[in-house]
């Protein structure tokens, strides 16, 4: 027998001929993320991803529950397909998890394996009656026990484990491509990340950071989102920090004020763009949704998509600022997205914004800034920052 962690994927298993190109992803992600833990070795059957490694168990499950694509991690015993051997390892996990206070348990069996000795039935039955007679206090609760006894019978060896955790699901980062993600510091793009990350995106972390207008402690503040998001694809992003200072500033004096936000969200779609197509993007993702303020309008919306020929993905559109919230203080965004310093988002903010602005004056209004130098300038001074997870 032996010590493993059995790990449950849902989505994945649904892809069909690709189904192979998935679980190579999903078990090259769990190596990235382990990597730094020591030595682990990660291989897969039919259905199943199995890790060992050398770290302590609390510190690889928590790394794996935040691999997207993982369904359930199961710390496993591993045994022979021998019912004497199956029986022990299985009163053995029952004793550990007997250790807080639970008192009923189910005994429930997959069995692959067809030319097992015993069936499923039997394995119940003879599993159940033998945890039954070496231990005390317990009852069988077949409808909502506290313990759930697995078995699984595969060809070559048996898998038993009595803790499922919840891993986050999804598909595995990358297995989808990449896209630019305009990640401010405040609490919906994060999240709108996490989401776009969740169906496999890879994600390209952009930044606008405008001194004097935004301090340091701004850009820190994003840098330590950029750590959260980290945790989820590896634990390491490449965070791009583009100096808008000068865009920013040449749109607050030759644009009209009430055009300010819906200008100034467009020239970011621009510099997205273009970072984004340099690194084989092909896609850009915001934090927007819909009426929560004056630039996520439909028809703000509109007029900012048109600037770019990527499609633009807003993961959020349809929560509202509760249930994004949620999210966050879910994948451990929030506490940081609410430190009070300002982004450059929410800098030069008419009092009076258009909230249903027409394209003809936006582009007409564009005509007084000199776009290819400002945004040239913008992309040749942007900063490249490699954010680890803790």
């Amino acid at each position: 027998m032996k010590d493993l962690v059995l790990i449950r994927y849902g989505e994945i298993g649904t892809k069909g001929g690709n189904r192979h190109l998935f679980e190579d992803k999903l078990i090259a992600n769990i190596k990235e993320n382990l990597a730094s833990l020591g030595k682990s070795k990660v291989y897969k059957t039919d259905g199943r991803i199995f890790v060992e490694s050398e770290a302590e168990l609390d510190l690889v499950n928590e790394r794996l529950q935040k691999v997207f694509g993982i369904v359930g991690v199961c710390p496993a015993r591993e045994t022979a397909l021998d019912f004497e051997e199956i029986k022990q390892a299985g009163l053995e996990l029952v004793e550990r998890e007997l250790s807080g206070q639970a008192q009923t348990f189910k005994v429930e069996t997959r069995r692959t394996n067809k030319d097992f000795e015993y069936d499923t039935m039997d394995i119940n039955r003879e599993l159940g009656a033998y945890v039954l007679q070496n231990t005390e206090n317990l009852t069988v609760d077949v409808h909502e026990p506290e313990i759930r006894l697995n078995v699984e019978i595969r060809y070559k060896k048996a898998y038993v484990y009595a803790m499922d955790l919840p891993g986050v699901a999804g598909l595995p980062v990358g297995s989808s491509g990449k896209a630019g993600l305009l990640l401010s510091g405040g609490i919906d793009s994060p999240v709108a990340g996490w989401m776009a990350m969740k169906r496999g995106v890879e994600l390209l972390p952009i930044y606008f950071h405008s001194p004097p207008f935004t301090s340091d402690r701004a850009k820190e503040k994003v840098i330590d989102l950029c750590r959260v998001l980290a945790a989820y694809c590896g634990g390491q992003l490449k965070l791009r920090v583009v100096p808008f200072t000068d865009f920013q500033t040449a749109i607050s004096d030759n644009c009209p004020q009430k055009l300010l936000t819906i200008i100034m969200r467009r020239m970011m779609m621009k510099i997205a763009e273009e970072i984004t197509i340099q690194e084989e993007g092909k896609a850009l993702i915001t934090g927007e949704s819909i009426g929560q303020v004056a630039s996520q309008t439909l028809d703000s919306m509109r007029v900012t998509n048109v600037i770019t020929d990527l499609p633009v993905f807003r993961p959020v559109i349809g929560l509202d600022k509760n249930e994004i919230k949620k999210i966050a203080k879910k994948i451990g965004s929030y506490e940081i997205s609410i430190r009070p310093y300002d982004d450059c988002c929410t800098l030069f903010v008419p009092d009076s914004p258009v909230t249903k602005p027409k394209l003809k004056f936006v582009k007409y209004a564009e005509e007084n800034l000199e776009i290819k130098e400002l945004l040239s300038e913008a992309i040749a001074g942007t900063e490249i920052i490699e954010v680890k997870s803790e």
